[in-house]
Formats: structure tokens, C-alpha cells, sequence
């Protein structure tokens, strides 16, 4: 049996202006000029640059006569023409005074042409004699070459995938041979298929020396143990002495554990991080500016006005008229509008770093990571009135240029956690105490995580083993076995 019946409920929606005004805050400044850019080329009735208003500002006062005050629509559509023809003053942009950093000017990085490393190593491959089989063989397991320098396939897989991609059948065998020549390319290392064999390859191209050879002995004969830090192991199988060893080890950590990302002209494009806002200490006090490209200067085109001037001093008005008046309120609308966000984005983006800055102040004007309060999301969004969802949206994408490098603003953001006398502390001073305290330990006795807990114990930080081992892997700091040293 099917019933109608009436509901009557409250719901939320984002209009599709609130969505797009979001993701404009999200954006950092690269990509929120692309995003400009795109806009100017979408919308005619937007245009960008300084707009020349001065005679045309003199002309509008001399045209105000009184037919402009009376309102005309447009059939049913009501388009009130004269509130797009309200441009008789200067529009607001060009009288406001904006706190923006003098970063005004266009300024490109040009990057610099050059050949991938693929056809770097191939280019090098012409300086051997290689039969038509070998060189395609060759070229394949160049091709097969990752960012790292390393082949990190099974010759099984690779003579399977030449026998079905490229025609060529041959043997494991072969494909070693040829990869024995892909290992004489430089840079040294390039081609080997696991870590050992990398180092292999370097060393056995150095020139011999006792610590060399004793170096490619531990590599080949005692990877395990170098890797897991055995020195007792390493002296009693090799019979050296201990600065014997300690030369060796050293021959080692000069290699290059990744070849491929020595070579300089791979194309690789690099990102240039461009500063959203800039901090300055002036007469010891902090001064925010934001970067000047956030603020375009941007005017709803004087021809689209133009033409709606011209479609009401018109007496016969035909449909095509009617029809392309409507096109022109509708870009007019999205041109006024891109103009608002664009505001709402840079008042968003300013309000909500000052607030950063202020809860940060003793940090911005130490520099000291010790100094950093606990601030989470729900701090700022509190202090500015503002939903936590925009505060992150600033947070995560943004960097700002302080006296002590260019820092992404979320990197401000830690939880507490309360120390010895019940104050609230940032984990991050917690990190750099724990990270000072390993850096100054005796390497060739690194400190357990339970000395390390005890250690920060009696700083005034009591906090678990695991709590410490959980923040020494967040700092990217192996444990006390593997920082040992001979």
C-alpha cells in the first residue's frame, strides 16, 4: 500500500560558491595562480592587470543622467541592467590599503634541457663492440634501469619479457654477460640488483688498496654482519685490527648507495616551494605580510558594461539581444564573484596565520623548536571563529618564509603532553631533546630506548619505552644497534 506523507527536516548543503571558495584556500600560491590563470581564460568578462579607469571614470560622471536610475527587465528573466551599470565609482580594490609583501613581479626559473638518464646510459653503450642481439639486450636492461640506478628484476622475468616484447630469444646466461657491461657504465654502480652488489660494483672499479680490499672481502663475504653492525664478528673473521677495520668501514660509507640519483641531468623536474606568507622580526616585534601574488589585481571587463549600456539606450529589443544579455549576466556574475573569493581567500589566509603566529610568538622570535606551544587545529579554529576544516586547509598546504628557513605551517601543530610538574609541553620539544640526547651519545655505546626513557625521566618528561621508540622512528633514527660505531 503506497502512503504520501509531508516531512519536514533541517539539512546542511555547501552552495557550490562555499565549495569553490574552499578549495581556492587550499590552494598554495603555484598552484592558485594556475587556478587564476585558468579563470582569466574560461571567463572574458574577467580580466587581470591594472585597470586604466581614470578617463572613463571622468566620462561615467558626465553620462549619469537620470535615465540610469530607472530600473528595466529583461521579459521574464529579470535582469536589472542598471545593477551592472552601477560603475560610476571606483571599485574598492583600487582604494583598500593591503598588508602584501613586495613580491609583485613575475618570476619564472627557466630549467635547462638536457638528456634523460636512460639515454645517458645508452649513449655510453655505443663505445662498446656489441653484436645486434647484445645491444638490444643491453638497451633493455637500461630501460629496465629504476630512478635509483638499480634493476630490481629476476634475469628469469627479463629473458621472458624479451622473448615477448622484443623477439629476442637467448638465455639467463647471456643477459648476465650483457649485464656485466651495463655494470661498467657509469655512474659506478648503475645496473646491480641489490644493495650488495651495488656496493660490489664501486668497489671493485676503486683502486686497490688494503683498506679496499678489505672493504669488497666484508661486502662480499660478511654483508649480514656489516649491515647488522657484528664488529666482533668482522674482527675475529677477517683477523684485523680495529682501525684496520674502522678504514675499511669508512671505504664503505663513502659509496654511493643509490647511483642513479647521481646523475644531474635526468630532467627530473624540481618543485620550488614559493612562501605564502613571510615572518620578520622588526624592533622585536613580528610582522606578517602575505606573498603579494595572492593578491591579483583583477576588474570585471569594461567592454561586457559597455555593451549592456548598449542593449539599454536600444529601443527595439529582439530576442538574440535578450539572449545575449543573459550570457552577459551570467559571466558578469561569475567574474564578481571569483573577485569576492579572491578576497574572502587572502582576509582567510592572513587572519588565520596571524593567529598561528601570535600563539607561536615566543618560537618566531627565538627560533628555538623548545619554545613551540601544544596547538592543535581547534586552537586556531577557536581563536578566529572559523570552521576546523578551514584552519586545516591553510595548515597542510601553505609555507611561510621565517628568520629560520621556509617552514610549512603545519609543522606548528603538536599535541601535549604534560611534563614532571603537570604543565602541558609539545611533543615536538620532546623530540628535540630526545634527538640533541642521541646525537651527543657515545656511538661506540648508543643508548638502549629504556635508557633513553630514563634519560628524559629525569629531565622532567616521563614518558614509556615505546612512547620513545615511537618518536625516535617518527625522527627517522634507527635503534641503538644499528647507530653503533666502531
Amino acid at each position: 500500500m503506497l502512503k504520501q506523507n509531508l516531512q519536514f527536516k533541517l539539512s546542511q548543503k555547501l552552495s557550490p560558491q562555499q565549495i569553490q571558495l574552499m578549495k581556492l584556500i587550499q590552494l598554495p600560491t603555484q598552484a592558485f595562480e594556475q587556478r587564476l590563470k585558468q579563470e582569466l581564460e574560461e571567463n572574458p568578462a574577467l580580466e587581470g592587470g591594472k585597470e586604466d579607469i581614470e578617463n572613463d571614470y571622468d566620462a561615467d560622471l558626465d553620462n549619469s543622467d537620470d535615465e540610469y536610475n530607472d530600473s528595466e527587465t529583461i521579459g521574464n528573466d529579470d535582469i536589472n541592467v542598471d545593477e551592472y551599470l552601477s560603475d560610476d565609482e571606483i571599485p574598492d580594490y583600487r582604494t583598500q590599503a593591503n598588508n602584501y609583501s613586495s613580491d609583485d613581479e613575475e618570476k619564472t626559473m627557466p630549467y635547462a634541457a638536457g638528456t634523460s638518464f636512460t639515454q645517458y646510459l645508452i649513449s655510453q653503450l655505443n663505445t662498446y663492440r656489441l653484436n645486434d642481439e647484445e645491444r638490444e639486450i643491453a638497451e633493455f636492461l637500461v630501460g629496465s634501469i629504476d630512478e635509483s640506478g638499480y634493476i630490481r628484476r629476476e634475469l628469469s622475468d627479463i629473458m621472458d619479457d624479451l622473448a615477448f616484447t622484443q623477439n629476442v630469444y637467448t638465455t639467463e646466461e647471456n643477459i648476465k654477460k650483457v649485464l656485466n657491461i651495463v655494470h661498467q657504465l657509469d655512474p659506478s654502480g648503475v645496473g646491480a640488483r641489490n644493495l650488495q652488489e651495488c656496493l660490489s660494483i664501486q668497489l671493485h672499479r676503486k683502486e686497490k688498496t688494503s683498506d679496499t680490499e678489505l672493504a669488497l672481502n666484508i661486502i662480499d663475504n660478511a654483508f649480514d654482519q656489516f649491515t647488522k653492525k657484528h664488529y666482533k664478528k668482522l674482527l675475529q673473521k677477517f683477523d684485523v685490527s680495529e682501525i684496520q677495520l674502522k678504514a675499511a668501514i669508512s671505504e664503505i660509507e663513502h659509496l654511493n648507495p643509490k647511483p642513479g640519483g647521481s646523475y644531474s641531468g635526468n630532467n627530473r623536474i624540481v618543485e620550488h616551494v614559493v612562501p605564502d606568507f613571510a615572518i620578520k622580526i622588526v624592533d622585536g616585534e613580528l610582522e606578517l605580510t602575505l606573498n603579494g601574488r595572492n593578491a591579483p589585481e583583477l576588474h570585471v571587463s569594461r567592454e561586457y558594461n559597455n555593451m549592456l549600456k548598449g542593449y539599454k539606450d536600444t529601443k527595439d529589443k529582439s530576442q538574440s539581444q535578450k539572449d545575449a544579455v543573459i550570457f552577459i549576466k551570467q559571466k558578469l556574475d561569475s567574474a564578481k564573484w571569483f573577485i569576492e573569493a579572491i578576497k574572502q581567500r587572502q582576509q582567510t589566509l592572513f587572519v588565520t596565520m596571524s593567529a598561528i603566529m601570535h600563539y607561536q610568538s615566543e618560537y618566531f622570535l627565538t627560533g628555538d623548536e623548545r619554545n613551540l606551544k601544544p596547538m592543535i587545529l581547534k586552537d586556531i579554529a577557536d581563536e578566529i571563529s572559523m570552521d576546523v576544516s578551514t584552519v586545516s586547509r591553510v595548515a597542510n598546504s601553505k609555507y611561510v618564509d621565517t628568520p629560520y628557513g621556509t617552514k610549512l605551517v603545519k609543522e606548528f601543530f603538536s599535541e601535549s603532553m604534560k611534563n614532571d610538574q603537570g604543565e602541558d609541553v609539545s611533543t615536538k620539544e620532546i623530540k628535540k631533546i630526545l634527538e640533541t640526547v642521541i646525537e651527543e651519545e657515545n656511538k661506540k655505546k648508543p643508548l638502549t630506548d629504556d635508557t633513553l626513557a630514563t634519560i628524559l625521566k629525569e629531565k622532567g618528561y616521563p614518558i614509556a619505552r615505546r612512547t620513545v621508540a615511537k618518536y625516535r622512528e617518527q625522527l627517522d633514527l634507527p635503534v641503538a644497534r644499528l647507530r653503533k660505531k666502531i
